[in-house]
């Protein structure tokens, strides 16, 4: 029985040395990645899509304040809704990866990420002949190797994330956390995409009800926002 406990915490022990020490380490000391960025304007970021229902419907309200984000999109999401991505680069927003499926990168070995990386980047160029430049992991998760394997990208974080992939967090509470937190040089992730593990399929319909609001009175205000694009040079 005590060789069995023994097995049981040498397992988990390499479990967190392999992924969640990693990430609270490069999290916290900012090793390789990028929290905020360095200019007057925001940066608003949206993971997990693209999503068939939600994002066309983001898309619209982005062009009719013309806004600019950055979207962090699943592979496997991309081979399915190709013309979504296509628009996403003909109305000028940056597209990044986020993983070929929404996986952990505490489960996967370095030989399963850098496919996960390549399987993506490709299905983007092959969308819009773009270069790909932007990371970001699914859950903001990195394992040991994950700074060697993804050095070709830049790894994009966030200043502020909002839990707005459940619906009552969309819903209520979402705006007034958007309001209090608009600063310049902020990143924030917001998610258009409620199929993924933990999210709610409803939630992103009301994240851009109130995201509509909050452009709307960002315009109002003069804030300015930027695509990760316009700042390559920068980060």
């Amino acid at each position: 029985m005590s060789y069995v406990l023994i097995g049981i915490g040498i397992v988990i022990l390499l479990f967190f040395c392999y992924g969640a020490i990693p990430t609270v380490l490069i999290r916290v000391f900012e090793w390789g990645i990028v929290k905020r960025i360095h200019r007057k304007e925001m940066a608003i970021t949206f993971d997990d899509g693209p999503n068939p229902k939600f994002t066309p419907q983001l898309l619209d309200v982005l062009k009719k304040y013309d806004v600019k984000v950055t979207f962090f999109v699943i592979g496997s999401n991309v081979k399915k809704y190709p013309e979504i991505i296509k628009r996403m680069a003909d109305e000028g927003h940056t597209i990044g990866i986020h993983s070929y499926e929404h996986i952990s990168s505490w489960i996967l070995s370095p030989f399963k990420l850098k496919k996960q990386l390549e399987m993506t980047e490709k299905a983007i160029t092959e969308c819009t002949g773009q270069k790909v430049s932007f990371y970001r992991p699914p859950w903001g998760h990195f394992n040991v190797f994950t700074l060697i394997v993804s050095k070709k990208y830049t790894k994009i974080m966030w200043s502020y994330i909002f839990g707005d992939w459940k619906v009552e967090k969309a819903q209520n509470g979402l705006l007034e956390e958007l309001r209090a937190s608009a600063n310049e040089g902020v990143i924030f992730v917001l998610h258009d995409n409620g199929d993924t593990l933990g999210a709610e399929e409803d939630a992103p319909g009301y994240m851009i009800q109130n995201l509509d609001i909050f452009l709307e009175e960002s315009k109002q205000k003069g804030i300015q926002f930027i695509t990760l694009k316009e700042l390559e040079r920068d980060l």
